[in-house]
């Protein structure tokens, strides 16, 4: 499982096998939807090619809003609701040709069933997912927009080189401008 764009800081080897096991093959063309917000959530899976763009739409303004990234060697999918069947939180869309090693959720959830070591790949997935929420929450109240920038660099290192920058701008809660000029910075070293 190489991670082409960022680091996993868990062990998901166990998860990987049992989707290349159990799993299936699907390829995705820039664009193409694995899941789409307040439809029933079935799909988790591996990034084998590509990378994804969680995606949900602003209440006020309508507008789509980057939430988070799933890469090459990284799971994908809305996790918890894909467990129960419950409609998706976002819309997870493929940003260039990808593939996914897919298993449903209800696959997943007889894994998770078998025995106590699954059911605490169960857990550590889940605190890993909550770690990942909060650390990012932290960082849009503690953090400036240059160093959400420079963190964001330094978990994904490749990031910058693959997505297009408004995809980055709205990660980062920031106008393409604004992330312009802090790049502009980062180059001439101000």
């Amino acid at each position: 499982m190489e991670q082409k764009f960022g680091v996993n800081s868990i062990d998901l080897q166990e998860l990987y096998d049992f989707c290349e096991r159990e799993g299936e093959t699907v390829s995705f063309q820039k664009g193409e939807r694995m899941v789409c917000e307040g439809e029933p959530s079935q799909w988790f899976g591996f990034v084998t090619q590509g990378c994804f763009k969680y995606v949900t739409q602003g209440i006020s303004d309508g507008k789509e809003h980057i939430t988070w990234f799933s890469f090459e060697g990284e799971y994908v999918g809305d996790y918890p609701s894909c467990l129960n069947g419950n409609p998706s939180q976002s819309t997870i869309e493929a940003m260039m040709p990808s593939c996914v090693l897919r298993v449903s959720g209800e696959q997943l959830m007889q894994l998770f069933n078998q025995n106590t070591k699954t059911m605490e790949l169960r857990c550590i997935i889940g605190e890993h997912l909550l770690s990942q929420a909060r650390a990012r929450y932290l960082d849009f109240h503690n953090a400036t927009p240059r160093e959400r920038y420079d963190l964001l660099l330094s978990r994904c290192p490749g990031i910058v080189e693959h997505l297009p920058l408004h995809a980055i701008a709205s990660f980062l809660k920031l106008t393409p401008q604004q992330l312009s000029r802090i790049r502009k910075s980062v180059t001439f070293k101000d």
